[in-house]
This record gives C-alpha cells, sequence and structure tokens, in this order.
C-alpha cells in the first residue's frame, strides 16, 4: 500500500466511527501530515475523543491521555525521577509520563492553571522534554491533540498566547444533522451488542513518514507564496486592511501561521491527488490555521464579531497575486 492510500484508508476507517465530523477527519490527516498539534473545540459528545482513540488504532499508535484538572502538576503530564533499588544501592530514575506516546489526548486542557499548560509547550514545539536538567526525546510519531469546551467556562484557565500558536491547527466542531444522528444510533447500538469498531486496515509509522516526504516535495509557485505572506500581512498592518479589519483585529499572526499556511496548504492538494498547490488549498486551510491566531478588539468582540468571521472578511480582502 503506498503512502496515499494509506491515508485515504485511515479516512475511510474515521469517517466511519466519526458519523458527520468530515471536516475534523479531513483536518487530523493534514495535521498528521504537517507533523503539527491541533486543538480540538467543541460542545459536549461531538465526538472528540473517539477521534483521537480511533486514529491511535487506524495507527497502531499508542495513546497517552492526560485528563487536565486544576489540581494537576507539570510532573504528571511529563513524567519525574523516582528514587528506586537497583540492588546496589537506590538512584534516581525517571520514570516518563503520558507525554511519552505517539498520540497525546490533553483532555480539557484549559482546565489546568497555566504551568501545567506551559508543560506541554517544549514537547509541542522541539519535539522533547527536559527533567532536572536531562533532555529526553520524544517519539519520531507524535502528535499532542487537546480538546476544550467552549460553553463551559467555570473553572477554566484560557490559555496563554504562546501556547495557542504552537497548536497548528484549531478545530471547531458542531453537532451532526438529522441523517447523522440517526447513523449514530445505529452505530452504538451495534457496538452494544458486541460489535466494537476495528479499522479494517492498520498503518505503520513508515507510511506516515513516507507521506511526510511527498508533502515536503509538493510545488508551491512564487503567486501562492506571495498570497499566502499578504494574508498574514493584512492581519498585521492597519495600512492594508479594509475597514472593517482594521477595526477586528487587535494583534495579527506570528510567522508560525505563514509557516502553517504553507505546510497544510501542501498537504491538503496531497489529500487531493495533486503535487502542487493553488490558491483555493491555502483558502481550505485559512480559517483553521489562523482562528486561533488572531486577537480581537474589544469593539469586534462587543459586537459578537469572531476569529472564522476576520478569517472571512480576510480571505475575500486579500486577492491572489
Amino acid at each position: 500500500m503506498d503512502a496515499r492510500a494509506a491515508f485515504h484508508s485511515i479516512e475511510k476507517n474515521l469517517n466511519a466511527a466519526i458519523i458527520g465530523q468530515e471536516e475534523l477527519v479531513h483536518f487530523l490527516l493534514i495535521a498528521l501530515l504537517a507533523n503539527g498539534n491541533v486543538l480540538l473545540e467543541g460542545l459536549p459528545g461531538t465526538a472528540k475523543t473517539r477521534a483521537i482513540k480511533v486514529l491511535s488504532s487506524a495507527l497502531s499508535a499508542s495513546l497517552g491521555r492526560i485528563q487536565f484538572t486544576p489540581d494537576l502538576l507539570p510532573s504528571d503530564v511529563t513524567g519525574t525521577e523516582i528514587y528506586r533499588d537497583d540492588g546496589q544501592g537506590d538512584k534516581l530514575t525517571f520514570q516518563p509520563g503520558p507525554l511519552f506516546n505517539n498520540l497525546v489526548l490533553a483532555d480539557e486542557i484549559n482546565r489546568a492553571p497555566a504551568k501545567v499548560q506551559s508543560a506541554l509547550l517544549e514537547a509541542m514545539g522541539e519535539r522533547q522534554i527536559t527533567v532536572a536538567g536531562k533532555t529526553y526525546p520524544l517519539p519520531d510519531l507524535f502528535m499532542v491533540l487537546a480538546t476544550q469546551n467552549p460553553i463551559e467556562q467555570e473553572g477554566t484557565y484560557p490559555l496563554p498566547e504562546a501556547q495557542m500558536d504552537r497548536f497548528l491547527l484549531k478545530v471547531s466542531l458542531g453537532y451532526p444533522d438529522f441523517e447523522g444522528e440517526l447513523k449514530i444510533i445505529a452505530l452504538m447500538r451495534k457496538e452494544e451488542a458486541g460489535s466494537p469498531f476495528v479499522p479494517d486496515v492498520t498503518v505503520d509509522e513508515q507510511a506516515v513518514f513516507d507521506a511526510r516526504a511527498q508533502v515536503h516535495s509538493v510545488h508551491v509557485s512564487p503567486n501562492v507564496d506571495h498570497y499566502i505572506a499578504a494574508l498574514i500581512m493584512a492581519t498585521r498592518e492597519r495600512g492594508r486592511q479594509n475597514d472593517k479589519l482594521q477595526n477586528w483585529i487587535e494583534v495579527g499572526s506570528s510567522p508560525r501561521a505563514t509557516i502553517a499556511l504553507d505546510i497544510c496548504a501542501r498537504a491538503h492538494a496531497w489529500l487531493d491527488g495533486r503535487d502542487f498547490v493553488d490558491p483555493d488549498d491555502v483558502r481550505a486551510v485559512a480559517t483553521a490555521v489562523l482562528r486561533h491566531r488572531l486577537i480581537l478588539t474589544y469593539e469586534a468582540l462587543a459586537d459578537g464579531i469572531t476569529s472564522d468571521d476576520a478569517v472571512a472578511e480576510l480571505l475575500a480582502h486579500v486577492a491572489v497575486a
């Protein structure tokens, strides 16, 4: 099975197990191809946790789950040194935490204080952690998938902007439609009867690495490069913004957004079976890449304007070179 066929099999399995969340499935695959981390924001019961579990099964990958709570400690995430008697006396031995898995589910990440959230920063950005002055590399195949509930804000801690920027994508989930709800009923009854979902094909790590190599070779023309840069600059420079963007955006996107738009657009084109990127690929991933990288003005928030509204206006305002 070649790399593209392997990813299409993952997509098929995820869509079979997660009803009505095709956009989520698509962006999980893009993040996997782009070697990035994902923040999932959705209402209760929108299959956030289930999606990650099914993805780990389809990849035959190890899954570590961290339930974020206000009393969580950084060592609960990274691991810590413990005393052990090896027969020759006591000595300190590092006990790895749940971060030392291929996929890490950070469930309700905004329920832990900032010092615990920041324990993920080094892992997400550099794929390593440092404990007691020693650095430990994380697996070659590694992804953090964090979830948060947008409607339960009591007892939560907003994620710092620096950490938000470390997420390649932020995916917002809604409820399935009527037909989707009927399919969910049928799927759950089938699982209750003793037929749990099992992927019909599993994909090994090497297929993921092969796919990433192919994504890196996808061609991007200078015009598309200029389009990506123009989108990012329009979030920063007030002189290049129209009146709405000037009034809506307080702080624009960082260079990480430029890098993310580039690699995600290439991944989108590759999944579509092409070896080149066109502007539609950029537009297809722009909202998920930028929605968590814009800080809106007080006036915009007061008027009920969201980051998605700002990105939509940005795409309508910035023309392809």
